[in-house]
């Protein structure tokens, strides 16, 4: 798989971060021409994701080194199976191990978590999302987890969208006229975004020409009226601590998006393990 140079980036980055000067466990007590293979095992039932960023990982450290998958990005493995077999020289191998096993746990812990939630939501219409609570650095690779997990990508960066939040509300003067700057000076293909918090704030909003609602920490019964008020003059956003909700409850409300930034900040890697035995 051709990669795009950040995630390459992202992978050097990774690397250089873990060897440092050199991996000096493997240098002092692996002879160089020994080879071994090694089976990457998942420990527990999950969507798999970065299955290819790990195989990547070996392509930049030792093009010789095969790797071979058993799953392909967003399918789902049981404890037990055997995701891939890589083999190579065992300096490599041992080199590379530590970054590839976190970047695939990590990004299959939200690809299992996503697909948990849209399995939730599952026939009511709404769609999951993830937001920008991500990981410095890792933004990339964990938006690619949501999507393997069923999931949607909200905006990459703030050059996405425009999505007027509490604080752009204070300092713009209001939301209506958040929404005029915003009309006067930015893009015209760009949609506009606008966080309300009640019933009134909705209604500013909706007069002021938003394309988009995003209905913050309301409870269930507001989130409703505020579906029912909307009429589909704008795309409703359920938001807010959406974690710890009953996420079935808040799509049936009639909301057409729920984002969920704990599917990225708050985040429980997959178990899997690599083990080697020689070749």
């Amino acid at each position: 798989m051709n990669y795009s140079p950040e995630i390459k980036k992202l992978i050097e980055d990774a690397l250089s971060e873990d060897i440092g000067t050199g991996d000096i466990t493997t240098l002092s007590t692996i002879p160089r021409e020994r080879t071994a293979e090694g089976k990457y095992r998942a420990k527990e039932d999950g969507i798999l994701s970065g299955i290819d960023i790990a195989k990547e990982v070996y392509r930049i450290i030792d093009p010789e080194v095969e790797f071979t998958a058993f799953f392909s990005e967003g399918e789902r493995v049981k404890k037990g199976d055997i995701i891939a077999e890589v083999k190579g020289n065992a300096r490599s191998l041992l080199t590379g191990e530590r970054v590839g096993l976190n970047l695939m746990q990590r990004m299959s812990g939200i690809a299992t978590r996503t697909s948990e939630a849209v399995k939730a939501v599952e026939g009511t219409g709404a769609k999951i999302a993830d937001t920008r609570k991500t990981t410095p650095g890792l933004r990339v690779i964990e938006k690619m987890a949501v999507r393997a997990g069923g999931g949607t990508n909200h905006r990459f960066n703030l050059a996405d969208g425009i999505l007027i939040k509490d604080n752009h509300i204070v300092a713009a003067g209001g939301i209506t006229a958040a929404v005029e700057a915003a009309r006067k000076n930015a893009p015209h293909t760009l949609k506009i975004e606008v966080e309300v918090e009640d019933l009134l704030q909705l209604e500013e909003a909706l007069a002021a020409g938003a394309d988009i609602i995003m209905l913050d920490n309301m409870d269930n019964d507001t989130m409703r009226e505020a579906v029912k008020l909307t009429a589909g003059r704008a795309i409703t956003e359920a938001s807010g601590n959406m974690g710890d909700r009953d996420l079935r409850a808040v799509a049936e409300t009639g909301v057409d998006i729920i984002s969920i930034g704990a599917l990225t900040h708050t985040v429980r890697a997959l178990d899997i393990s690599l083990k080697f035995t020689l070749a």
